[in-house]
């Protein structure tokens, strides 16, 4: 296959990399270069040989950004010929073909700075490691372009320290995440500053090298004091966005290990290890087994308030019920991994959000059972609760 492109103003520009794709990056420059002059941006594919693939196939492979559904949408307004010939989505592709697509606008790589509060834990040239606070996503998503940690870090890059997000990811609007936590889990999270330091981070959480712990505030008593959770988890088959249990070709394996830290008379504390790292795994994970996460209403967690914790017969300056928690009382603790400037191995703990840290406070105040010993706990949980 040979490809080309072409807008009004230049024939020859070139906006497909060297893997035979168009890079929205260079097709985003001949847009803002191209604002005032009149005529489309084009692209050519000339196929070298013969394809056992439908052309809206084809397309979605050539343009990444599209969506198949948008690539056919595109062919069913006319925006795509084969041969010079207005074709179907179903047409399938031969040697000699010349396929000609008017490309919509890609989507921007820049994203808007704005001063957001970020709580940084670390930074040096190659990282910048947060305690990520609730309800804020990590990267935009959806159309949403602000608002998100990714934001508060070119604005703090800008204005409070130096360098750049790294460029992996940057076509996805995801410039230096190598991970990602939930929009209401709070904790110790990453961001990659440099393009090595990135590969070498998201090495260590491919391969399952780095180390992380969680604290969870959960619904009923936990039982045994330790275990390994290893069900399959994939996307839920009637609830879009999340995801559940499951035991067939759409489910991936997934490892949680659990540890007791407190019982309460009817909530218990659990330090949590990873040992793969699906979406929403702890959540579900914990539901499964009839131990929803407290706040966590997608799977079946409720908020803790007041009333939840006092005895019917005890006095409050408060309302029974004034909340505690509203959000999944989940937060990431503990994140170490080797340091890919330095070779180093380092860890970073991120204290506890005040909405939780209340919670266990008052847990441990009016409800407390026991606090078992259990093998294999690594958070300091008197440094974390101040106590």
């Amino acid at each position: 296959m040979t490809a080309s492109s072409r807008d009004a103003s230049d024939a020859s520009s070139n906006i497909i990399n060297d893997g035979g794709k168009v890079d929205p990056r260079r097709l985003e420059s001949i847009y803002a270069a191209s604002l005032e002059q009149e005529g489309p941006v084009t692209v050519v594919f000339t196929l070298s040989r013969d394809l056992d693939k439908r052309l809206d196939r084809y397309l979605v492979d050539r343009i990444p950004w599209i969506s198949r559904t948008k690539i056919q949408d595109l062919i069913n307004a006319e925006a795509v010929t084969v041969n010079d010939r207005v074709p179907k989505s179903s047409t399938h592709l031969r040697k000699g073909d010349v396929v000609e697509v008017l490309l919509p606008t890609p989507p921007s790589s820049d994203l808007p700075a704005e001063e957001l509060p970020l709580d940084i834990l670390h930074e040096d040239n190659e990282l910048i490691v947060l305690n990520k606070q609730d309800d804020i996503i990590v990267h935009p998503a959806r159309g949403n372009q602000s608002g998100t940690i990714i934001n508060g870090l070119a604005w703090h890059f800008m204005n409070c320290s130096s360098g750049t997000l790294s460029e992996v990811g940057r076509e996805k609007a995801r410039p230096g995440v190598v991970h990602r936590l939930d929009r209401h889990t709070t904790g110790v999270m990453v961001a990659a500053k440099s393009d090595t330091a990135h590969w070498k981070l998201g090495r260590q959480f491919e391969e399952r090298t780095t180390r992380k712990r969680y604290l969870a505030l959960v619904h009923g008593r936990v039982e045994p004091n330790a275990d390994v959770i290893d069900q399959p988890i994939g996307a839920h088959p009637t609830q879009r966005q999340r995801y559940a249990v499951r035991h067939d070709h759409a489910a991936k394996q997934a490892v949680t290990l659990y540890r007791v830290r407190e019982l309460y008379e009817d909530f218990t504390l659990v330090e949590i290890e990873l040992r793969t790292g699906r979406t929403h795994q702890i959540r579900v994970h914990m539901s499964y087994q009839g131990w929803p996460i407290v706040g966590d209403d997608w799977y079946g967690g409720r908020p803790l308030s007041l009333g939840d914790i006092l005895p019917r017969s005890a006095k409050a300056d408060a309302p029974r019920s004034t909340p505690l928690i509203e959000r999944q009382a989940l937060h990431a603790t503990l994140l170490g991994f080797r340091h890919p400037g330095t070779d180093k191995d380092v860890e970073y703990v991120a204290p506890l959000h005040a909405d939780m840290l209340q919670s266990i406070h008052m847990l441990r105040e009016h409800c407390l059972v026991s606090a078992p010993t259990v093998a294999g706990t690594e958070l300091d949980l008197g440094a974390l609760l101040g106590s």
